[in-house]
C-alpha cells in the first residue's frame, strides 16, 4: 500500500506531462500541434482576440487562424502575414480550407519547412489577416486586421513579467 500511492502520482505526473495538443483539419489525421494561443486583435471590435494554433506535419506546418463571428457567412481569406520578432515576414496564401463552428470560422495557412525552421527559432510578432463577409447593420467587421502577441491589453511600467508568448520555444518542441 505504502508503494501503490506514490508510484500512481507519478504516473499520473507523467501523463500529464507527456500530453500534447493536437489539430485535425477537415478529417486528415491528428498532428501534433501547440497551444491555442489568445492574441489580442485591438481592431476586431466583436471579440477583441484571434486564437493561433500551429500544428507540425510530415511537408511542414499549418496555422491555424481562429475568431469570433456573428454571422456564418463572415470568414477570414486572403493572405495571411506572419511578423516574426526578428522583422521577417512569412506571406501565406489562401488554400480556401476554412470551416465554421458553432459562432467561430477557423482558417489553416501551410507553412514550408524553411518557414517552419523560420517559425522555431523566432517568436511571432503579429499575424496580418482579411475578414471578408456581407455587410448589413448588425453584421461582423469586415476589413484588414492584425492580431498581436501580447497575453493581455493592459500592463503597468512596473510589471516586469514577459507578456508575450514563447512561440519559438513551443515550435520547437513539436
Amino acid at each position: 500500500m505504502n508503494l501503490k500511492l506514490p508510484f500512481f502520482i507519478i504516473l499520473l505526473i507523467a501523463t500529464f506531462a507527456n500530453a500534447q495538443e493536437t489539430m485535425i483539419v477537415k478529417g486528415s489525421k491528428p498532428f501534433p500541434a501547440t497551444q491555442t494561443y489568445t492574441f489580442i486583435c485591438e481592431k476586431y471590435v466583436f471579440t477583441g482576440e484571434a486564437d493561433v494554433q500551429i500544428a507540425k506535419t510530415d511537408k511542414g506546418g499549418i496555422l491555424k487562424l481562429t475568431i469570433g463571428i456573428s454571422n456564418d457567412k463572415t470568414r477570414i481569406s486572403g493572405g495571411v502575414y506572419v511578423d516574426l520578432v526578428n522583422g521577417d515576414v512569412i506571406a501565406c496564401t489562401d488554400k480556401n480550407s476554412n470551416e465554421t463552428v458553432d459562432g467561430k470560422t477557423s482558417s489553416y495557412y501551410y507553412f514550408t519547412p524553411a518557414e517552419m525552421i523560420k517559425l522555431k527559432k523566432t517568436d511571432i510578432k503579429a499575424i496580418r489577416f482579411i475578414i471578408k463577409g456581407t455587410s448589413n447593420t448588425f453584421g461582423d467587421q469586415t476589413g484588414y486586421f492584425t492580431a498581436s502577441n501580447k497575453m493581455s491589453y493592459f500592463s503597468t511600467a512596473f510589471d516586469k513579467s514577459k507578456k508575450t508568448f514563447d512561440t519559438a520555444a513551443a515550435i520547437s518542441a513539436l
